[in-house]
């Protein structure tokens, strides 16, 4: 199995005379499918929410009904919304294989884990039923995706062996980025020697809308922006398969352009991709620098430093999964509107920043 994977929640969509997304365009998603097989790939990734409930069956049309169960490989997760209660489980999953026109998952993922969602997967024995539905063979591998920090990814890789692979988000903008902990979280997979699938690789687009000065850098050495980004994160070890949400047929012919025959970034492109990512973070809208020194002593236990860091994802990137963060990094602690304004972390901050306004821009921008 080739290492790239065609992830299915930005599909091609057709747009009415207002230029509003109608629905997914599922004659240029056979186009896009079929050259997607012809090229040797297989992976496909989708979810019973993405696109409201349409990727699914946009599936079904274009890959599912039209090519031999042998030719492909498909993913699909079990969400936190669309169950409630452990007899809700099973009901759903057959009606994604409905849905889907398949009789089993090469792949099923718990979705989407944080912390609070652990809780309510393990009340619902949402694991329990996943082995019992491999029993049945309808599953053929049971994994984790993942979105939460490293200690927790921890904790669930040690009670639950039965997970085979973990999904996580993985990029080079947020290899150090303290609300995403990329490079923490790899690590752990690591630890538990779980192979490892990578979503967002270009950051939702982020890592292709470079600013200028960042650009001429891989301008410079050839290739598209997005080729930097995914290969960035195929080339680390433990890493099996790498996701694009392809919303275009030129975007999966570049893409097949430099993954059809998988180089790893040699010593001059990770060079390269160091000195990008030094001008992404010199464009930080808040310039903190994690020491956390305004954690400790915080009377309403806000995690400020992962807070602003999802700001600047927000600001820099326009980063859809910054909210989500935001809520991870909030669970138990405080939000940013609890600031009480007394001024104590802004005594502590070396670098002696207006932490009480950026809070307040923060919690504007994310609540």
């Amino acid at each position: 199995m080739k290492n790239f994977g065609f992830g299915c929640m930005r599909l091609p969509m057709l747009t009415d005379a207002d230029g509003r997304e109608t629905q997914i365009d599922t004659e240029q998603l056979k186009k896009m499918t079929d050259l997607f097989l012809s090229e040797g790939f297989t992976y496909f990734d989708t979810a019973h929410g993405y696109h409201s409930g349409k990727s699914e069956t946009a599936l079904r049309e274009c890959l599912v009904e039209r090519h031999p169960r042998s030719a492909y490989t498909v993913t699909d997760k079990l969400t936190e919304n669309f169950f409630q209660k452990e007899a809700d489980i099973r009901p759903f999953f057959e009606e994604q294989l409905r849905l889907t026109g398949l009789t089993y998952f090469d792949y099923y993922l718990m979705h989407a884990m944080t912390a609070q969602y652990y809780d309510k997967f393990t009340r619902c024995h949402a694991f329990e039923i996943a082995m019992q539905l491999k029993a049945e063979g309808k599953i053929r591998h049971i994994g984790m995706s993942f979105h939460d920090n490293a200690d927790v990814l921890d904790r669930i890789l040690s009670e639950h062996s039965e997970i085979e692979v973990v999904q996580i988000q993985f990029n080079y903008a947020d290899y150090d980025d303290p609300s995403i902990q990329g490079r923490a979280v790899y690590d752990v997979c690591e630890k538990h020697h779980k192979p490892v699938i990578i979503m967002e690789p270009c950051k939702g687009g982020g890592l292709v809308r470079l600013p200028e000065k960042a650009g001429k850098i891989f301008d410079a050495m050839g290739g598209s922006y997005a080729s930097y980004a995914i290969r960035y994160a195929a080339s680390f070890p433990s890493v099996f398969m790498v996701l694009s949400g392809m919303s275009t047929s030129s975007q999966l012919e570049d893409n097949i352009s430099f993954m059809k025959n998988f180089h790893p970034l040699s010593r001059e492109e990770y060079a390269a991709v160091d000195r990008v990512r030094a001008i992404l973070r010199e464009q930080d809208t808040i310039p903190c620098t994690a020491c956390r020194y305004c954690v400790d002593g915080c009377p309403k236990h806000i995690a400020i430093p992962d807070l602003f860091a999802c700001y600047n994802a927000r600001e820099q990137y326009d980063d859809w999964n910054s909210g989500f963060y935001y809520d991870v990094h909030t669970k138990g602690r405080g939000k940013a509107s609890d600031c009480i304004g007394c001024g104590k972390c802004e005594k502590i901050c070396p670098q002696h920043l207006p932490i009480r306004r950026y809070l307040s821009e923060t919690a504007a921008a994310l609540e």
